[in-house]
């Protein structure tokens, strides 16, 4: 969805005769981009907020490109490591998503019997594809997993799944990343493209993060 906004914002800036360089027409569009797939995936208190305003949307705008140039020019003044919205130390991104409710920031999630009654995955296929690492698998309360609904295509996980859990293997820290629009995937998010079938360029920067 990303993609696709980005480039009808383009589109659109080209038609109008935008005074923009391409850099700035290619970043105007993947912000777009990645504003509009992000929103459905925030907490509904803060969904409602935003879908409620009846401001400025050209004052809000101008606010946040102000914030966000402060923001990158602080962060490479400071040499700190920004990786597809992983601004900080693993570790340390790690614990705050344990201290989280799921519902708060990973999108859609239900438990096994949900997934078989539904998708028709028989809980032994699902609890192998967990095994195996080849499925995300969120641990909620004592010892039940939930899985996000995202990640599966025609009733099976999206090709690469596999790949990025071996590069990142903390669940809630690979489908924190997997679920958010990407600066290194040119503002798309992460599973989309996986879903698409489009595994190298994604498992590439989950490795490159696991490294930083």
């Amino acid at each position: 969805m990303a993609g696709l906004v980005a480039e009808a914002v383009q589109h659109a800036l080209m038609q109008q005769g935008a005074l923009l360089d391409a850099e700035a027409l290619v970043c105007a569009s993947a912000v777009a981009g990645g504003i509009a797939a992000a929103l459905p995936f925030l907490p509904q208190a803060q969904r409602l907020a935003i879908t409620s305003f009846k401001g400025s949307w050209t004052e809000i705008a101008s606010d946040f490109y102000r914030a966000m140039a402060e923001k990158i020019t602080g962060a490479g003044q400071a040499g700190t490591d920004r990786a597809d919205g992983l601004s900080r130390p693993l570790a340390e991104r790690a614990a705050e998503l344990q201290s989280m409710l799921i519902e708060d920031w990973a999108g859609e999630v239900a438990g096994s019997t949900y997934l078989e009654e539904t998708f028709r995955i028989p809980r032994s296929t699902l609890h192998r594809w967990q095994r195996r690492g080849e499925v995300v698998a969120l641990r909620k309360g004592g010892r039940k997993h939930v899985f996000p609904l995202a990640q599966f295509v025609d009733g099976r996980p999206a090709p690469g799944i596999s790949e990025v859990l071996a590069a990142i293997t903390n669940p809630r820290l690979a489908w924190f990343w997997l679920n958010r629009p990407s600066a290194e995937l040119g503002g798309r998010i992460p599973i989309e493209v996986l879903r698409q079938d489009m595994i190298e360029d994604v498992v590439r920067v989950a490795r490159s993060l696991s490294r930083a």
